[in-house]
């Protein structure tokens, strides 16, 4: 069983863009991650004109991530969980499966809470480099301790990126169930637009933080069906359109676009769509940095470098990115002392493998019990 699970992508473009998109993330929060709160003015002080361009120890080492990636990695386990789940008892309520991945994030992070008592159990929270605590939201921990069962919301009216920042694999998954098919693509971004408004509902009570938050899953969604981003953007700008309370979001993203167009890949520019410390600002500069870039890392060296949450939006834009570019054309200098890269790697696997699992074959028991065993809970 070693040698057969886990499985791997059949089709090497797939498990390119899949491994982009969650590698692409994590090298973009590592990147920004000791310059988060500099200003620009201190960043090029400190590592010249072109600003930090490889990595520089933050939490005593090379390549570390910070929060950002924790909980993207723990909204993916919350996925597949709840995949598993409804193929094997054909009932899942898909929030509160990823609400109960984030207690065992927030777990890890030194906390008790009431859910704690059962369900500290599979692959991912084995893994002690993660229980290390990297400037964590307060509002995903206040959101988090005050939560009493899974299927709960936040009571705050924050709309920090927190959300926007943990949501692409729900992306990821939406797309590897339609990829393959020709219709139900619409659909799809769609119910990934709606889930990760759910998922970050559950820490950031403001709308703005969750409206952004399902764009960018949708945007995500699409890019990894063969979308090209400004098309891909445009779809995902109907769906938020639909929903009341878009105005932030949609004027966000509408100036990232438009400044693409005119002023890309511009320092100064970029300035002008905020810090990113809140959701809508933090996917604008993401979006202007990815239409702008010729390539991976012009994009996300341009989305770290400013004065801002620059892990955050060094994160969002290596998200999308990778989605774009694929694992490949990410600079072997960031991957290769990337912080638990064969684990976020195992994931993106996991995710774009989901359809081809076996759950239902006489023949299957020891692929059932390997990934069942992988994200218990079903």
């Amino acid at each position: 069983m070693a040698d057969q699970f886990p499985r791997k992508p059949k089709n090497q473009h797939i498990q390119d863009i899949y491994r982009g998109c969650l590698i692409g993330g994590a090298v973009g929060d590592a990147l920004g991650a000791p310059v988060e709160f500099m200003s620009r003015d201190q960043i090029i002080r400190k590592f010249g004109t072109a600003g930090i361009q490889e990595y520089v120890a933050a939490f005593g080492k090379l390549g570390a991530i910070t929060d950002d990636t924790q909980m993207t990695l723990f909204t993916a386990e919350g996925l597949m969980r709840g995949w598993l789940r409804g193929n094997l008892r054909g009932i899942c309520y898909m929030p509160g499966v990823i609400a109960r991945s984030y207690q065992r994030w927030y777990h890890t992070q030194g906390h008790h809470h009431p859910m704690h008592d059962d369900g500290l159990d599979g692959w991912l929270i084995s893994h002690r480099e993660l229980f290390s605590c990297r400037a964590p939201g307060n509002t995903c921990l206040s959101g988090l301790e005050s939560m009493l069962e899974s299927n709960d919301v936040a009571k705050n009216d924050s709309k920090g990126c927190g959300g926007v920042i943990r949501v692409a694999p729900i992306g990821m998954y939406y797309a590897i169930l339609v990829r393959s098919e020709s219709e139900g693509h619409d659909q799809a971004m769609r119910e990934a637009f709606e889930l990760a408004c759910q998922a970050a509902a559950i820490t950031h009570g403001h709308p703005t933080g969750q409206l952004a938050s399902g764009t960018f899953a949708a945007i995500v969604m699409k890019l990894l069906v063969g979308v090209k981003l400004p098309q891909a953007i445009d779809a995902a700008i109907k769906c938020l359109i639909e929903q009341p309370d878009h105005e932030e979001t949609l004027h966000a993203i509408q100036h990232a676009c438009r400044l693409a167009l005119e002023t890309p890949n511009d320092a100064d520019a970029l300035a002008q769509l905020g810090g990113g410390w809140i959701a809508e600002e933090a996917l604008a500069i993401a979006v202007y940095c990815a239409l702008s870039a010729k390539d991976f890392r012009s994009g996300v060296t341009l989305a770290v470098n400013h004065s801002g949450d620059s892990d955050s939006t060094g994160s969002i834009a290596g998200q999308l990115l990778g989605a774009i570019h694929g694992a490949h054309l990410i600079p072997p200098s960031w991957t290769g002392s990337l912080e638990l890269r064969q684990v976020i790697e195992e994931m993106a696997d996991d995710l774009a493998t989901l359809e081809e699992w076996n759950l239902e074959d006489e023949t299957s028991t020891d692929e059932v019990d390997y990934y069942s065993s992988k994200y218990p809970g079903w």
